[in-house]
């Protein structure tokens, strides 16, 4: 990823103002619906000396779910769907980052949704890196992955006289990460 440029390697944040991390589903068989999670919090840790000790972690604040649709939110908040009261929160922790082509990872962790935890991989695209105007160094990351959400206890649906259902089983998960590299010791020591 890196043969020349900046030290990738260290500790980095999420940028919550321009992270994006969303979803979309089908709606009546026929639309889809996209709705993105606003409280949004991770931090990175880049090792090329030793990529096993890599890893990621995210935290989404589930009451922060917004569809654009103050209704259709509520009842996502509720016991149907994520059940914001009892599972505040989605989580991811890698569990192995690969590269497996240029600018081409592979994330591999664990996904907890509503207190159900599955293995998932996640493939991720390195967008690049760049000194921002205010001289902190920023690195983007894309990638979307399908999920079966009944497999993390979401399965609240209605039938439609077609056949099929209201809200479709399968959602994709969209990611679009902008992290911040933290100043390390060494830096902040000097």
């Amino acid at each position: 990823m890196t043969d020349t440029g900046p030290d990738l390697s260290g500790d980095w944040d999420l940028d919550p103002a321009h992270t994006r991390i969303g979803f979309s589903a089908k709606h009546a068989m026929v639309a889809n619906v996209r709705g993105a999670f606003n409280d949004v919090t991770g931090a990175l840790h880049v090792d090329f000396d030793d990529p096993d000790a890599s890893k990621a972690e995210i935290v989404l604040k589930v009451a922060s779910i917004d569809t654009r649709n103050a209704q259709r939110d509520e009842h996502l908040r509720s016991a149907d769907f994520f059940d914001v009261e009892k599972y505040p929160d989605i989580t991811f922790r890698s569990t192995r980052i690969e590269e497996v082509a240029d600018n081409a990872l592979v994330v591999s962790g664990a996904l907890t949704i509503r207190d159900v935890t599955k293995p998932i991989t996640i493939p991720i695209e390195f967008t690049g890196v760049e000194t921002d105007a205010f001289g902190a160094l920023r690195a983007g990351f894309e990638g979307t992955r399908r999920i079966d959400r009944r497999e993390f206890g979401l399965e609240w649906n209605m039938a439609l006289d077609s056949g099929g259902w209201l809200v479709s089983e399968k959602i994709t998960l969209e990611f679009e990460l902008s992290a911040i590299k933290r100043e390390g010791a060494a830096e902040a020591a000097a």
